[in-house]
C-alpha cells in the first residue's frame, strides 16, 4: 500500500558511489549499483535519515513522496537473504578457474623441490614473492581460511597496488593481504565477512590501505562496523596513499 510518507532521495549528480552510506543503512535498503547509491526498494526504507551524516558529498536528504510503507517484515526477510548469499561463496569464477580452491604459500626450505620452487609465485624481478596465500580477494576469502588465523592482516584497497612502486616490499611482507574496493563491491558483505573472521580468528593486528579518493574511505567505515558487529577490536592502523603512490598519511584507531 502507497502513502505520502519520509523517505530518502539520492542525487546521482552529488553521489560519487564512496559507499560510505551503505552500512550505515541497518535496514540494508541501499546498494552501491553501477558506482551510484541506490534504494532497493521503498519498503525497506524507514525514512528516519540514519545514513545522512554518512555521506561526504551531501547526495542523501529526506524527501515526502508516495512510496510503499516501511515493512519490517520485509527487512528482516532481505538481510536474512543478503547474509545467506554473502556466506555462500563461489566455487569457481566464471571462466571455471577454482578461485576459492585456499592455498599457502610459505618460505621454502633452502633444499626446495623442484615441484615446490615452480608453485611458488615470483616476482617480475625474480626474487620470490611476498604473497603468502591464494585468493587475495576480500569476497572470495571465507572466514574459516586457516591463513587468517592469529595473522596480521593488510586491507588494501585494489588501486593501491598499481599506484605504489614496491608495493609488496612495503606493505605486503609478512601479512595476509585482503583486496577489494568498497565502492564497486557489496559493502555490506564486506561487513559481514570482516565480522565473521574478527570475532573467529584471533586477528594480531589491521592494516587498511586506501587510496586518498572519496571513495576509498569507505573502507574504514566497513572495518568500524565490522569490529562492532562482531563485538570485538583489532588494532588498526590506516595508511593513505595518494594518487601519485607517495603515502601520504598514517593513524591509529
Amino acid at each position: 500500500m502507497k502513502n505520502v510518507r519520509k523517505i530518502i532521495k539520492i542525487d546521482e549528480e552529488l553521489c560519487n558511489g564512496c559507499g560510505q552510506c551503505v552500512p550505515d543503512c541497518a535496514e540494508g535498503s541501499l546498494r552501491i549499483i553501477d558506482g551510484k547509491a541506490r534504494l532497493v526498494a521503498d519498503k525497506l526504507c524507514d525514512g528516519l535519515g540514519a545514513c545522512l551524516g554518512s555521506c561526504p558529498t551531501g547526495a542523501l536528504t529526506i524527501v515526502e513522496r508516495e512510496a510503499d510503507e516501511f515493512d519490517e517484515h520485509a527487512v528482516e526477510e532481505f538481510l536474512a537473504a543478503e547474509k545467506a548469499k554473502a556466506a555462500a561463496a563461489p566455487k569457481t569464477m566464471d571462466c571455471g578457474c577454482a578461485s576459492t580452491h585456499i592455498q599457502s604459500f610459505r618460505p621454502l626450505p633452502q633444499a626446495a623441490s623442484g615441484c615446490q620452487a615452480a608453485n611458488t609465485p615470483k616476482s617480475v624481478s625474480g626474487g620470490p614473492s611476498a604473497l603468502s596465500h591464494w585468493p587475495v580477494q576480500i569476497r572470495l576469502i571465507p572466514a574459516q581460511a586457516p591463513f587468517l588465523k592469529n595473522a596480521d592482516v593488510l586491507v588494501a584497497a585494489d588501486c593501491t597496488a598499481v599506484a605504489v612502486r614496491g608495493f609488496q616490499e612495503k606493505y605486503l611482507a609478512g601479512k595476509t593481504v585482503m583486496m577489494g574496493c568498497p565502492k564497486f563491491d557489496d559493502a555490506e558483505s564486506y561487513v559481514q565477512r570482516f565480522a565473521e573472521i574478527i570475532a573467529t580468528c584471533d586477528l594480531k593486528s589491521l592494516t587498511v590501505l586506501i587510496m586518498e579518493v572519496p571513495c576509498c574511505s569507505a573502507m574504514n567505515v566497513i572495518i568500524k562496523k565490522a569490529m562492532e558487529r562482531a563485538g570485538k577490536t583489532v588494532p588498526v592502523e590506516q595508511i593513505t596513499i595518494s594518487t601519485r603512490g607517495e603515502e601520504v598519511a598514517r593513524k591509529t584507531w
